[in-house]
């Protein structure tokens, strides 16, 4: 009978494709890992991946059984999970994955309040982008995950944790008015900086400056916001800067922000996690511990249910398109 232990080495196989890199990712010699992977392929009598000189290919029938073996390790951590969130909630370990557009300026003001309320959770975080972080999380490598929503795939939950509006940063010149809200049409002269593609703020920027003729948009594609801000502040462009960001990523005099005019821009933020997970106790308490620390640092709450929120939701994502 296959062992929960082939099933993991395979599974770090099928990630890494190369045999010492998968033994390092589960802490064993790559001849240890080798030899179960040759036991395991002589249990279920098939190959699972052609062995080549520098690198590891599965089979068609190997990648199906990543398939289901991934899903019976994601089970086996969700009877865990289970059997763990019956004692105190939040207790032991929680992975946390969260997009680079929000973590440096969220867990700054979340971690404190979440070591003062709950001592016995061992919390561990990954930042990496969305599609990324949702496999993960699908996969059970996470736990939960900090997103900008909608979260769309069916086999995920997600509720909002505040909402998160965009400000124009524009570089600064004598004679700029910052109290006057912006317009869609007042961008059309200008260039607009964004992230490199796979970022989602890069998406919802352009979905509100869909308008933009496509020559105005920078081909600059930029890994951080702190390289943005730095365009902005020396005249190369324009760019739509959450409001959750401000504090930290504007500290030029160069750079000016200005409000836009109803309905404002703005991107919501969750939390969302498998639909199969026991841990939904555990993952409501860390939301409203997550909202009450927010609200104390300004944020805007969100405090419907997702559905209604989305709904609510609806109009100003409109304007956004």
């Amino acid at each position: 009978m296959p062992s929960l232990r082939q099933f993991r080495y395979l599974d770090a196989l099928a990630t890494h494709l190369h045999f010492r890199r998968a033994a390092d990712a589960v802490a064993v010699s790559q001849p240890a890992l080798s030899m179960q992977i040759r036991e395991l392929e002589q249990e279920l009598e098939i190959k699972l991946v052609e062995r080549q000189p520098n690198a590891v290919r599965l089979t068609r029938e190997g990648e199906e059984i990543v398939t289901r073996a991934r899903k019976i390790l994601s089970d086996v951590r969700d009877l865990v999970d289970y059997a763990r969130q019956l004692g105190q909630p939040l207790s032991g370990t929680l992975r946390l994955g969260i997009i680079p557009s929000i973590a440096p300026y969220l867990l700054p003001r979340i971690l404190p309040a979440l070591g003062a309320a709950h001592p016995n959770m061992q919390l561990t975080i990954r930042e990496t982008l969305t599609e990324a972080m949702t496999q993960e999380l699908l996969a059970g490598d996470l736990d939960a995950i900090i997103v900008a929503l909608p979260v769309t795939d069916p086999g995920l939950v997600a509720e909002p944790l505040f909402v998160d509006r965009f400000l124009l940063a524009r570089h600064n010149r004598p004679g700029l008015d910052c109290s006057r809200p912006v317009e869609p049409a007042d961008l059309e002269t200008d260039t607009l900086l964004l992230l490199e593609e796979g970022h989602c703020l890069r998406d919802q920027a352009l979905n509100y400056c869909s308008s933009l003729p496509t020559g105005r948009k920078s081909p600059l594609g930029a890994t951080s916001l702190a390289t943005v801000m730095q365009m902005v502040a020396a005249g190369y462009g324009v760019t739509l800067l959450p409001e959750i960001c401000a504090a930290t990523e504007v500290r030029d005099d160069r750079v000016a922000l200005l409000r836009f005019a109803d309905p404002q821009p703005a991107r919501t933020v969750g939390l969302a996690w498998r639909k199969s997970s026991p841990r939904r106790q555990d993952f409501e308490t860390l939301r409203q511990t997550l909202m009450a620390t927010l609200e104390g640092c300004g944020c805007a709450p969100c405090p419907l249910p997702a559905t209604q929120a989305a709904a609510d939701a609806a109009p100003a994502a409109a304007a956004m398109r």
